[in-house]
């Protein structure tokens, strides 16, 4: 078949188109509570999908992935619809759909980033956005900070946690000859004498906190487990371990 695409098996040259009148007879019959007009639905939205998946076919995610994901957005948006609402079913499915996909995305990252971090970033980037609308200009970090009203620091920071890694093996010059890599760009500053005399005064330092410390300060920053996974390990809330983590750090900076 000359146009058949499939994407988690599904035929995407036949997929069906609702017109807006058949979207609300089935609304009106799914709400009543006949589920074969929510799956007609859901099936009649289906290239819905596909146009907003089309958005991060750069990112370097399985299709087939996007697509799973992009369908539990649509059946959100499609449970949750009100048709009292004078608004399409597009203009409410699609900001649901991408967000169930930034959630994927976002959740999947190989670079572990705390919920908290991610918030921060993604609060600045919607500041950013409205501040360009206001403004016709591109913001400052400080002005982004501002609005949050937290430090600099803790914004640029967040924004820097969810960049996509870069591979050190990835190019980034060729003349036609040996490409350059990312790596062949990075200095080797691991075994300096500074880097050497740190680790000897974090370990005596380390020796100056008690054994729940210690303990939640090598899995958070040795481990690289987050203040979920060491509450889980250890029994403890969440906000227990960012307590013994913050009184930890003050204690190591006092002693380094």
């Amino acid at each position: 078949m000359i146009n058949k695409v499939e994407i988690c098996g599904v035929n995407t040259s036949k997929l069906p188109v609702l017109k807006n009148d058949e979207m609300r007879v089935l609304f009106k019959e799914f709400q009543s509570g006949d589920q074969e007009a929510r799956d007609k639905l859901i099936q009649g939205n289906l290239r819905l999908v596909l146009s907003v998946i089309q958005r991060f076919s750069n990112r370097g995610e399985f299709v087939d992935d996007l697509f799973q994901v992009g369908c539990i957005g649509l059946i959100k948006a499609i449970d949750n619809f009100d048709l009292s609402q004078n608004v399409r079913f597009s203009t409410y499915a699609v900001p649901m759909i991408i967000g169930e996909i930034r959630r994927y995305l976002r959740d999947n990252n190989p670079v572990r980033v705390s919920r908290s971090l991610r918030d921060i970033a993604y609060k600045a980037l919607q500041v950013r956005e409205r501040l360009v609308s206001d403004h016709s200009s591109e913001p400052t970090v400080v002005q982004i900070a501002k609005e949050l009203e937290l430090p600099r620091e803790e914004v640029v920071f967040a924004l820097d946690a969810i960049q996509d890694p870069v591979s050190l093996f990835e190019p980034i010059y060729n003349d036609g000859g040996d490409p350059i890599l990312v790596m062949d760009q990075i200095s080797d500053d691991k075994n300096t004498d500074d880097l050497w005399l740190e680790e000897i005064s974090i370990k005596e330092a380390m020796k100056k906190l008690n054994e729940r410390e210690k303990h939640i300060v090598s899995l958070r920053f040795f481990a690289g487990k987050t203040q979920m996974e060491v509450a889980d390990e250890i029994g403890i809330s969440q906000a227990q371990v960012s307590r013994l983590e913050k009184a930890a750090l003050k204690q190591l900076k006092k002693y380094i």
